[in-house]
């Protein structure tokens, strides 16, 4: 589309701090759809549901008939086959989502930001005109990870197995984002960033 805002991809590893990235670009004023938060949405979709339930049985819903996330993901992630049948069920129905809120996006808005975790993986990084590179060491990751998730070591390299490499990550990626913790340095590179990115696109 013509005079379109670019749009953004966010890749890194996991607990890199893409979230952290897709709200700073968020407070200058980009559009950003989590892919994460529609994921969860697409689970609530009760024809959605009811597929995985047909495939899966009722032992993957909680006390209240809801998707148990974490018992879908012991499945997925421990079948190769089941993660490709996942995706294909719920990838269409979030970038539907994902393209409605690009559509709608307030006038004057910088730029449309996608966080998805497999934004290459899932031939996303074809939408995208810039890819942006978390570059966050695995130490820190890990004490993300044990804090907010309560993941060891043996499950983030589970999930890590299941995506690209984090050297062809960045090798694809147009930008280094090098995040060191410090939430003010980090906005300031953001920030530089989206400069670069916005003149560049601009005819």
């Amino acid at each position: 589309m013509p005079n379109s805002p670019p749009i953004i991809g966010l890749v890194g590893g996991i607990g890199s701090g893409k979230s952290t990235v897709a709200g700073i670009l968020a407070e200058q004023g980009c559009l950003v759809v989590d892919s994460d938060q529609l994921a969860r949405q697409a689970l609530e979709q009760p024809e959605i549901r009811d597929r995985l339930v047909s495939w899966w049985g009722s032992a993957i819903l909680d006390a209240d008939g809801r998707i148990d996330r974490s018992k879908v993901a012991s499945i997925v992630f421990s079948s190769l086959d089941e993660r490709k049948r996942l995706e294909s069920l719920v990838h269409p129905w979030i970038e539907k989502q994902r393209l409605s809120l690009f559509e709608s996006a307030p006038p004057k808005t910088l730029a449309l930001v996608i966080d998805a975790p497999l934004l290459i993986e899932a031939g996303l990084i074809a939408q995208c005109d810039a890819v942006l590179y978390i570059d966050t060491d695995r130490e820190t990751r890990l004490a993300r990870l044990v804090k907010s998730r309560n993941w060891d070591e043996k499950e983030l390299a589970r999930r890590e197995d299941s995506q690209l490499p984090l050297d062809d990550k960045r090798s694809i990626a147009h930008h280094i984002v090098e995040n060191k913790g410090d939430l003010q340095s980090l906005t300031e590179i953001v920030r530089q960033v989206l400069r670069e990115i916005i003149n560049s696109h601009r005819p």
